[in-house]
Parts: structure tokens; sequence; C-alpha cells
């Protein structure tokens, strides 16, 4: 059986792995606006978006607005990853169980803080997935406060959250939704941590395995994916864009 043909597809130069994706042609274009016009120009069918900052600049929104089908959050809705101060006021005001936690923006006020419960200190805004640390003791907790409004994740430290700290197995649940309806992917573990043994700084994803050998049944989709439910009622006001993957 000879190779499937696939559908053409175009990329942005620059980003990590363009230069090898398998049949892709690389256009240059100096901003976002050259992205949808070219976008337009070209009919593209579908456009996908993996980088978290063009999503909470709003690309998807100007791909939208420019009649072009995308797959990615609005800016509203990337706030989810984009801040997690944003994130942890989100899940508590709509009662979604998480680590409790406080969001400084001033770091005499975050050294000062007489926290409950070890911590695990975060840069509230992005930070290539390298901008959560987990100390060992108060000494690193305050090391690593200073670090963030030092400027080392630039903007994306200006916020810190300090979180409780909490230990055991890590699971993440994706769902692919169109705004109305949702499907949930098999669970998945992501490792972080640099070294064997749990140990090293975090980063960005040293890589993941799923479907997750561990988690519970009541956790583990038996089916396919499907359309299984719809989001819960929202507030009374627009929601959110969503044409893209959540996660829990």
């Amino acid at each position: 059986m000879g190779p499937r043909a696939l559908p053409e597809r175009r990329a942005r130069p620059g980003g990590l792995g363009n230069g090898g994706t398998l049949g892709a042609k690389l256009h240059p274009v100096a901003d976002d606006g050259d992205l949808v016009a070219l976008a337009r120009a070209e009919a593209v069918d579908l456009v996908v978006i993996g980088p978290e900052a063009p999503l909470a600049a709003g690309l998807a929104d100007a791909f939208r607005a420019a009649g072009v089908p995308c797959f990615g959050p609005g800016a509203a809705a990337a706030q989810l990853e984009a801040s997690k101060a944003h994130a942890k006021a989100f899940m508590n005001r709509h009662g979604i169980p998480t680590a409790a936690h406080r969001a400084f923006t001033d770091a005499a006020a975050a050294l000062a803080w007489p926290a409950p419960w070890p911590v695990v200190v975060k840069a509230s805004g992005l930070a290539a997935g390298k901008g959560v640390i987990v100390p060992d003791d108060h000494a690193g907790a305050e090391a690593a406060i200073r670090d963030l409004f030092a400027g080392r994740y630039g903007e994306g430290g200006q916020t810190v959250v300090l979180e409780e700290r909490l230990t055991g197995p890590e699971l993440s649940i994706l769902a692919l939704c169109d705004g109305e309806r949702f499907a949930l992917l098999p669970p998945a573990q992501d490792h972080k941590r640099l070294l064997d043994g749990d140990r090293g700084p975090n980063t960005g994803g040293m890589g993941a395995l799923a479907p997750a050998r561990w988690p519970p049944t009541r956790c583990s989709p038996r089916r396919p994916p499907s359309w299984p439910g719809r989001w819960p009622a929202w507030p009374p006001r627009a929601p959110p864009t969503w044409a893209a993957c959540t996660w829990g």
C-alpha cells in the first residue's frame, strides 16, 4: 500500500520543528496580521495555533473575525493558561477543587506572608513551562520569589502565586471542546522534573505518558472520544470563545 496522500500544510517559519514538518510550505510573515491575510489568500481550511503567547494575544480571535476556521481558544479563554492567578480565581469562583493559594504583585508582601503550608512558587504569567519552582525549604522559597520578581521571566513573573504544595502522582485530563460540547481524551501524566528520581528543576516537560496506568477506574474514559456532555451554564455574560483543548 503506497503512502497516504496528505493535505497541503503551511507553517510560519521560526518555530521549533517547522523545518521538519512533513509536506509543509514555510511562509515568511512579519506579524499576526500577515498570518490572517495569508490564510485568507490561500483559502486555508483550518488554522491550528500551538504556542500560548499568540493565543493569549488574541490571534485565534483575529482568525475567526476574518472568517478563517481556527483551533485554539480566544484571548479571554486563553487566560486560563496565560495567568495562573486568573485560573485559580476562576476555579475558586466555580467551585472547582484546587490547591490553596495566594497571589502577590509585590515581592516584599510575598516574602513577609506567613504561609500556613509548604509552598510551590509560580510565575503567574507565561514562562515556557519553566515558571514553577518546588523549593525544599523556606530559604529556597524566598530565593525563588526574589528571582521571579527580579525579572527572570519578564512580565510573566511580576505576579507570583504561592500555592499549597501537594504530593503524589499527577494526572492530566484533556478535553477537546467546541464551546458547547466536549470529548475527553485518555488520562495522561507529564514528567516535568529534569532528572531521574523526581529530582531537579521543573522543565517544560521531559515527556508524557498516555494513557496513564495508575488512575482510578472512575477517571478513565472507557469509550473512544465522543461528545458525552455539555459545559455547565456560564454566568449571565458572553462566555469565552472555545474551539480548543482544555485540561484538568
